[in-house]
């Protein structure tokens, strides 16, 4: 049996991640998920505040080390990603902390672990918020009532306005997943499946131009992936409400187990799934 933990949507808060830390060195799990929206809010990356350098080369490399030095030969492997609020510009450093093997940056990569291929997706269809690092098309140039199209809005990193333009979701995970088999994958997704328990919102009745604004705001392109590849495990965040709004924070797609790990609210979220022929999950609220 694997032991893993998930936890997404921390946002630099450092009093969560001091519970996630200590729930890590009580529990000493083969593996842990960090599904995104790790750093401080992406908006002190406009304001000229570089709080997200010190956060991510003082507090959080020091307790990474903490659990490695510390737990030894029992030390957990980590997997994680960058979220939609996490500004890309920093996506370097957290690539230099990855050289002393503190854990494994698993955007748009695949790895293998024992029996079980570990996958990594970052991004996430078009919002309404302005920060587009971590935004694309999702199966075509549509974007929601409400959102901003990935085109507009601003980045921390220069990308090609042909790439913006037409790369999409769909075809990214096509291309990811096109030469591993699907039954033993877990993939660590930043979005949600569109039109599930785990990707609605609370628009208030708010309509614009008199049209209302779709409750459901997850990806097309992730759910027809889940429904077509059938993979193990699918973790995703970003939606911190829907658990609260639908009651629900996992559901199955056909075979999948997908689960929703953002937590809207003071207690830290944490997701305790045991890997074995029969899976077993809890949620966990700290």
């Amino acid at each position: 049996m694997l032991k893993c933990i998930f936890s997404t949507d921390i946002h630099g808060n450092k009093t969560k991640f001091d519970k996630f830390f200590k729930y890590i060195m009580e529990e000493k799990p083969d593996i842990i998920f960090l599904g995104g929206d790790i750093l401080p809010s992406g908006i002190y990356a406009f304001a000229g505040k570089d709080v997200c350098s010190d956060f991510i080369f003082g507090y959080f490399r020091d307790n990474l080390l903490k659990i490695r030095d510390i737990l030894k030969k029992d030390s957990p492997e980590i997997f994680l990603i960058m979220g939609n609020d996490d500004p890309k510009i920093y996506e370097e450093n957290l690539l230099e902390l990855e050289k002393e093997n503190l854990f494994k940056y698993a955007n748009q990569k695949v790895f293998t672990y024992k029996n079980y291929f570990i996958a990594g997706y970052s991004y996430v269809p078009p919002t309404p918020f302005m920060l587009k690092d971590w935004e694309k098309y999702d199966v075509s140039r549509f974007v929601d009532h409400g959102s901003i199209s990935p085109e507009e809005g601003y980045r921390t990193v220069e990308v090609a306005n042909n790439i913006i333009k037409y790369s999409t979701i769909e075809n990214d995970l096509n291309a990811l997943t096109s030469e591993i088999t699907t039954e033993n994958l877990i993939f660590l997704f930043h979005s949600p499946p569109y039109k599930t328990n785990l990707d609605r919102i609370n628009t208030h009745g708010k309509m614009i131009d008199y049209v209302k604004i779709d409750e459901n705001v997850g990806s097309v392109a992730i759910k027809k992936f889940i429904e077509l590849k059938k993979p193990l495990i699918t973790l995703h965040g970003h939606i911190h409400e829907s658990s609260q709004l639908t009651g629900k924070w996992f559901e199955y797609i056909g075979r999948t187990l997908c689960i929703n790990g953002a937590y809207q609210g003071e207690k830290l979220s944490i997701i305790k799934i045991n890997l074995a022929e029969e899976i077993n999950f809890e949620r966990i609220l700290l």
